[in-house]
């Protein structure tokens, strides 16, 4: 079990040393979440390392992640609890051919042994030594009013379970909120948060976490990918490439041995950085010669 970092500088090395290149400010947000106990909410581009961020603190602190995918049609049974249906009929038809009382029956049929724990639920768990890392990732494909059974759990930590009573976490998960903002979130949940918007990196950082990310890669190609993504992201495509695709184009380039980039290895490996048909047309013949000339000169 790891201690929480004592400083911003501390949660910036410690990040680092687990091959996550955070700038000053989100390194700020991450120390004030853990400091203060407070759910951490990331916005910004799909592929910008914010679901990254939880998975390393998990690592980090040595704690168990866990993680709770949200999606369309997302509620309470999926998040955070549901009964155990089937286990409880049969202890019905059990009880009933022993002729148990139904006070006793109903009274036990509710209790922790038929009670099934989602992500939300095992979070707060109180049986927990330390507390967990509680991902919630991507809440803006959840629906509008999946967000109201958050509330009680990012400000009192806890979940009231009518047939059961209130379950509550000794001390708060670290919880980490992201949203690519296909909609805007509600404000209750995000005043109930720290809030960072995470956007693309500037060159030099980028150009760190390939290095961090693929230390194989040729010192030449790098500088070049990074350059080569860096152009893509000034122009206007319906999804521009994050920091995971340059990371899985630089590897698909290693794996060409790839030493220094070309239009003909650009051209049959583009769509590793751009999943769109659309994107795709565009970034061809003169622009694509373009883009290439300007990242190798």
């Amino acid at each position: 079990m790891t201690a929480l970092p004592a400083s911003i500088a501390d949660t910036e090395a410690a990040l680092l040393a687990h091959d996550y290149v955070p700038e000053r400010a989100l390194a700020t947000a991450v120390f004030l979440a853990l400091k203060l106990e407070r759910p951490l909410f990331l916005e910004g581009e799909p592929g910008t390392g914010k679901t990254e961020i939880a998975k390393t603190l998990a690592a980090m602190l040595q704690r168990p992640l866990i993680r709770l995918q949200c999606y369309e049609g997302l509620d309470l049974q999926g998040a955070a609890y549901e009964w155990n249906y089937a286990r409880q009929m049969m202890e019905i038809r059990l009880a009933e051919r022993e002729g148990a009382s139904h006070d006793t029956l109903a009274e036990d049929l509710f209790g922790g042994r038929f009670l099934i724990k989602r992500p939300l639920l095992q979070a707060i768990d109180p049986a927990h030594l330390q507390p967990p890392v509680l991902l919630i990732d991507e809440l803006d494909r959840a629906d509008e009013p999946f967000e109201a059974f958050l509330l009680e759990v990012l400000s009192d930590f806890q979940i009231s379970i009518p047939e059961f009573g209130v379950v509550r976490a000794p001390r708060p998960p670290i919880v980490v909120l992201t949203s690519n903002r296909t909609r805007e979130i509600h404000d209750a949940i995000k005043r109930r948060c720290l809030y960072h918007w995470v956007g693309f990196p500037d060159a030099e950082r980028e150009r760190q976490i390939l290095q961090r990310r693929v230390p194989g890669a040729p010192e030449m190609l790098t500088r070049q990918v990074v350059a080569f993504v860096q152009s893509l992201r000034t122009l206007e495509l319906y999804k521009l490439p994050g920091i995971a695709e340059s990371v899985d184009w630089a590897k698909a380039l290693l794996a060409l041995d790839a030493l220094a980039l070309d239009p003909q290895t650009v051209q049959d490996t583009l769509g590793v950085l751009l999943k769109y048909q659309d994107d795709l047309q565009r970034i061809q013949g003169e622009q694509l010669q373009k883009l290439v000339q300007e990242a190798t000169a």
